[in-house]
Order: C-alpha cells, then structure tokens, then sequence
C-alpha cells in the first residue's frame, strides 16, 4: 500500500467507485473541485490488485475561513480494506498536514444514517454534536464531528 498526495487527474478514479463502495449515489458529493484546489492536502492510498489501484483517499484541507481548522470533507476506503487501519492511517497522515498548516482542530460531518461513521469518528476521539437539524437545509440533518489537535 502506498499513501501519496491526491492529485487532480485521481478524480475519476475516485467517482468511479464511490457509488459502489457506498451502495448508493454519492459521486456528487465528489465534484473535481475539491481535488483541483486542494490535491496537496488530501491523500490517496494506491495499491495494484485486482479490484484496482485505488483503496482509499481523504479529501482535506485548512478552512480558508477558519485558519485553525482541518477540515475532513470525504473519506472512502475500499470494502475489502474496511477494518485493516486504513481510515485511521489517512486521518493520522492529515492531521500531520493541518498541523503543519497551522490547524488546532479537525472538524468533519455525516448524515444520521453513516453509523460507520459516527462509531469512527468516536474512537478517533471526536467530539460528536447531533444531529443538527437542518444543517444543510430543511430535512438534511447532519452529525457534526471535532477534534482538538
């Protein structure tokens, strides 16, 4: 397994396997922005196997907005690599990169029915806030994750 940089040419990798290792759309929640302007703090783990080079990424990146923050847009790791330590390898290789931006805190969100997610989270340590209603409109309550670096 090797664990590099994103790159904005992994964008179709990654849509191309979202909605499958999700079992439901989510490729939109993916668009080509996120890697063309922030590939430097988002991470990629490749391998070459016969489901395919890519078994994960996390897409992060400093708040413009908010200085101090590191925040964890989208995280995927392929199923038959759940459970081995990926997920936390990407979030211990990011939170080296937002500390070097000058982060104090990660932050990150998840819809109510991610329970994946939400255990995740916990045992990374997060503060877990939710869920707040209407957070991304009426009817999209979202779970709200934090951690203090």
């Amino acid at each position: 397994m090797r664990v590099r940089a994103a790159r904005p040419g992994d964008h179709p990798a990654i849509v191309g396997v979202v909605d499958d290792w999700w079992g439901r759309p989510v490729h939109g929640l993916v668009p080509r922005m996120f890697l063309d302007h922030f590939h430097r703090t988002s991470l990629v783990a490749v391998e070459d196997t016969a489901h395919g080079p890519l078994a994960g990424f996390l897409i992060g990146f400093p708040s413009p907005s908010e200085p101090a923050v590191g925040y964890i847009h989208f995280v995927g790791v392929r199923p038959d690599l759940r459970g081995d330590g990926l997920a936390r390898d990407l979030y211990d290789r990011f939170t080296v990169i937002a500390r070097a931006h000058g982060c104090s805190e990660l932050q990150a969100i998840t819809s109510p029915q991610n329970e994946g997610s939400l255990r995740f989270h916990r045992s990374l340590g997060f503060d877990v806030e939710g869920p707040v209603p209407d957070h991304d409109g009426a009817g999209l309550d979202k779970y709200r994750f934090r951690r203090v670096l």
